[in-house]
């Protein structure tokens, strides 16, 4: 039997079709919930290993659909104070809380993996540094260009000292 809307039942129509909106939009945050829980657990995993283009690309899916989840769950927030469905505001409650905590573990491990590039990028600065000192300090001879960069190379260790010591002794 199928359903039709007339004055005398509009009310009760108008609660199914609602039900049945909630029940698909509940569906939904599950699917969204669960597609981010198996994108979380790759994030996680990259936070040990160094592949960057792994990294862009789930930053950008999770984004999306937290953004997904979020949009569900606003949408199930306007119908439960809507009226009508107050039996649903626990289960939003629940999806509004784990929305929640997977922007904060997102944002924590995003945070941390940048930190870590920064730190590889410093590195790696540092040996290209010391890479280049000691090739002039190989390369010897007494040519005045070599002379000349010898001491270009000794001014600017000093001054990336000097610059090290000035932030330690601005921080304190």
């Amino acid at each position: 039997m199928v359903l039709v809307p007339t004055p005398r039942n509009y009310s009760c129509y108008f609660l199914i079709i609602r039900a049945q909106s909630m029940f698909l939009a509940l569906q939904s945050a599950r699917k969204l919930e669960a597609q981010l829980d198996e994108h979380m657990n790759s994030y996680r995993r990259l936070v040990s290993t160094k592949d960057d283009g792994t990294q862009a690309e789930l930053d950008s899916a999770i984004d999306r659909l937290l953004k997904q989840l979020k949009q569900v769950n606003t949408q199930m927030q306007a119908w439960v104070t809507s009226g009508g469905l107050e039996t649903y505001s626990h289960t939003l409650t629940r999806h509004m809380e784990i929305l929640e905590d997977l922007n904060q573990e997102f944002y924590r491990l995003r945070s941390s993996i940048r930190a870590k590039q920064e730190h590889a990028s410093l590195l790696e600065d540092f040996r290209e540094f010391d890479r280049t000192r000691l090739d002039l300090e190989e390369g010897g001879g007494g040519s005045q260009e070599q002379a000349l960069l010898k001491e270009h190379a000794s001014i600017s260790r000093n001054t990336g000292q000097v610059r090290v010591w000035e932030s330690c002794f601005l921080c304190s």
